[in-house]
């Protein structure tokens, strides 16, 4: 624990939107979850912020690891326990951060018991998505982190083209966008999010363990987006060096896996995917 930092309590916490629980992991003495509605939301080793314990988490970091050397400007649309930009400020000090973030209350028990004053150079601003990334100045992010949900949903208004175009905004010209989503059998909503994501950025990637990649089972699917090229070469070989052996698809690949899905835009009655019961039981 960091000097003056007091001990995480478990329990269960009340936040603006419904409840938290925070969990110790018996497995690692500085290892906390914190979950939702029996969701597992974030997970945060306080002592060693390069530690991951998620997969899907594992991979966007693989895709932050090969960006250019050195510190990076970020905003991380949903913050959660702040994971990602624990480990950018271990594995690139000097990094700053904005963290978008609708509920208030959990900002403050994240700070009180997760030790979120420890993370340098971090700001967060209480917002809705894209209320808070309109206040983000153009051309002002190497990264943009989209990782929202509201338990195990990603909110639609943040998966359409309009919205695609205020994060084209605020990217820098070399920036990368990369977004977390979760979708199930088919991927319907994994397909037309990357129709979304390819008519506003030129080169994009897909990365998944294959059952989920195939639509075999409910997960999550990270993709990776740049109006500059993407070291997808490099990523290939460190996604099936993983433990999962996930893919990555790109190029004419991902031509044809989005197989002619449109693009999500404000207003289209789209339906985010909703697990089934046992992903979490």
């Amino acid at each position: 624990m960091a000097r003056g930092q007091r001990e995480p309590m478990p329990g269960q916490y009340p936040v603006t939107f419904g409840e938290i629980e925070l969990l110790r992991d018996l497995d690692r003495q500085d290892g906390w979850v914190l979950s939702k509605d029996g969701v597992p939301q974030s997970y945060v080793d306080l002592q060693d912020p390069t530690f991951l314990e998620f997969e899907y988490v594992r991979l966007m970091a693989d895709v932050i690891d090969l960006l250019e050397d050195g510190p990076l400007s970020c905003v991380h649309v949903g913050g959660g326990a702040c994971t990602i930009p624990r480990y950018i400020a271990a594995t690139r000090p000097g990094s700053r951060h904005i963290v978008i973030e609708p509920d208030g209350l959990l900002v403050n028990l994240v700070r009180e018991q997760l030790d979120l004053r420890s993370v340098p150079r971090l700001k967060v601003i209480v917002a809705g998505g894209r209320e808070g990334t309109a206040k983000v100045w153009d051309a002002s992010a190497d990264l943009v982190v989209l990782d929202a949900f509201t338990g195990a949903t990603m909110p639609v208004e943040l998966a359409t083209a309009e919205y695609m175009g205020d994060i084209a905004r605020i990217l820098r010209p070399g920036g990368t966008l990369l977004i977390n989503m979760a979708d199930g059998k088919g991927l319907a909503f994994a397909k037309r999010l990357l129709a979304t994501v390819t008519d506003t950025f030129r080169h994009v990637a897909l990365l998944a363990e294959p059952g989920i990649m195939r639509g075999r089972r409910f997960g999550n699917l990270i993709v990776a987006a740049s109006r500059t090229d993407l070291p997808v070469d490099m990523l290939t070989r460190r996604a099936a060096g993983g433990l999962t052996q996930a893919r990555c698809v790109h190029g004419e690949a991902l031509t044809n896996f989005i197989a002619g899905a449109h693009p999500i835009k404000d207003g289209d009655a789209v339906l985010a995917p909703v697990p089934p019961p046992a992903v979490f039981g």
